[in-house]
């Protein structure tokens, strides 16, 4: 009879503390991202100098993940976690202070910088400190900590920039302040180091230490990797790209409605991710990785598709705010379920070992997906319309989903006893 796995009670200390910190980072994030590209334009900049500002933080947080993830493997996952949230914390502070545009864009780049050290490091340990029956939701515990804090944020953001323009810096330097305390204070280094020992033991003699770069090329080379990779790729196009980019576009375009309806869309699809977060990482542990993956893969298709079914639907308004609802939420059924199992994998593939670059490489391709899903999707939307840009997602996502169809469970066998 299969034991019955619970939800949170048994994971290690960490791993609340992980997630305690992503809460932080998370909310003052969802604070300053608004007073962005208004802090930017009082500068007198272009619209597209403003939006580059933007840019800045999440092309560099792209381009020196390799970094992170070299010296994630080089110097320790604490070490690298608590720098970097420190160079995300004064980084904003002093753009708090800048005085021109290049000031404010140079500190946003080193913000960028930062943040990908943490994020790296962060799952990096994570995925290290607990066992392969508790991977799934540990991953659901710390994506959960980004989604509270990510809904709480923008409620408060209104409430600080009313302040000044400049305190939401002043005030995300802050919560990241307080991450960088809980990680210096709260994650033992011992403790650290006797939970990888425990966690490298349960993977036997495959577990050899090797550099960072030599297991990306290891990893690369099995199907499981590359799926969690497809996935990744998928669910950042779709979700940080296409539906951030695109739903409040189509709420005012094509369902014709105020801009103020794109908001309680996107609450319903939170609602439901963080009802299913923690059930879908229960399932990843108990059921193993690949059918939550599928649950996940299948879900982001069938709500892409709904949303290209709604676009064709505009002609009846009310059946096609029915669909779109019911597709958001939908999408939350998504995110909950490729929130857990796709990280799990890779750390079921990194067995306990140093695995920065693995990390990295995982990170990289949803953040590009981020940054090409608006790209093409607005593209696709300015050619075609709507369902053009939508199909494109459902496409991406199916092409997701054959990735996983074909790869191997690596959650072991005594795991699921």
């Amino acid at each position: 009879m299969r034991q019955r796995v619970p939800l949170l009670r048994d994971l290690p200390v960490e791993v609340t503390v992980l997630a305690s910190i992503a809460f932080f980072v998370a909310l003052g994030f969802g604070i300053v991202i608004p007073s962005i590209p208004i802090f930017a334009d009082s500068f007198g900049v272009s619209a597209l100098a403003a939006s580059a500002v933007v840019s800045a933080f999440a092309l560099m947080r792209f381009v020196s993940s390799p970094l992170a993830g070299a010296w994630t493997n080089r110097f320790g996952e604490r070490g690298v976690l608590a720098t970097g949230l420190a160079i995300v914390a004064v980084s904003s502070f002093f753009a708090g202070l800048s005085q021109s545009y290049a000031q404010l864009l140079i500190l946003r780049g080193i913000g960028g910088i930062g943040s990908s050290m943490f994020t790296v490091s962060a799952m990096a340990l994570l995925l290290r400190v607990v066992s392969a029956d508790q991977r799934g939701r540990a991953s659901a515990a710390w994506q959960g900590g980004f989604l509270i804090g990510g809904v709480s944020g923008p409620a408060i953001g209104g409430l600080v920039l009313a302040i000044s323009i400049r305190a939401p810096f002043f005030f995300y330097a802050g919560t990241l302040a307080i991450a960088t305390i809980v990680a210096i204070v709260f994650l033992s280094p011992r403790r650290i180091a006797q939970r990888e020992k425990a966690v490298e033991a349960e993977g036997g003699q495959e577990n050899e230490r090797a550099s960072g770069w030599t297991e990306l090329k290891q990893a690369l080379r099995t199907r499981a990797y590359r799926a969690a990779l497809a996935v990744s790729l998928a669910s950042g196009l779709t979700t940080f790209g296409l539906r951030s980019a695109l739903i409040p576009l189509f709420v005012v375009e094509g369902l014709k409605q105020g801009p103020s309806l794109s908001g309680w869309a996107f609450l319903v699809a939170a609602v439901t991710q963080a009802l299913l977060l923690l059930p879908a990482g229960r399932l990843t542990d108990m059921r193993g990785r690949r059918p939550a993956m599928i649950i996940g893969s299948v879900a982001s298709v069938v709500g892409m598709g709904m949303l290209v079914a709604d676009d064709l639907a505009t002609g009846s308004p009310s059946l096609a705010l029915i669909v779109f609802f019911v597709s958001m939420g939908v999408m939350g059924v998504a995110t909950a379920f490729i929130g857990s199992a796709p990280s799990a994998v890779v750390g079921d593939i990194m067995g306990g070992r140093q695995g920065g670059s693995v990390v990295a490489a995982y990170q990289m391709v949803s953040d590009l997906g981020a940054v090409v899903g608006p790209l093409v999707g607005g593209l696709l939307l300015d050619l075609y319309g709507f369902d053009y840009a939508f199909a494109f997602g459902a496409a991406i996502s199916a092409i997701a989903l054959a990735f996983v169809l074909v790869m191997p469970e690596t959650l072991r066998k005594s795991a699921q006893a």
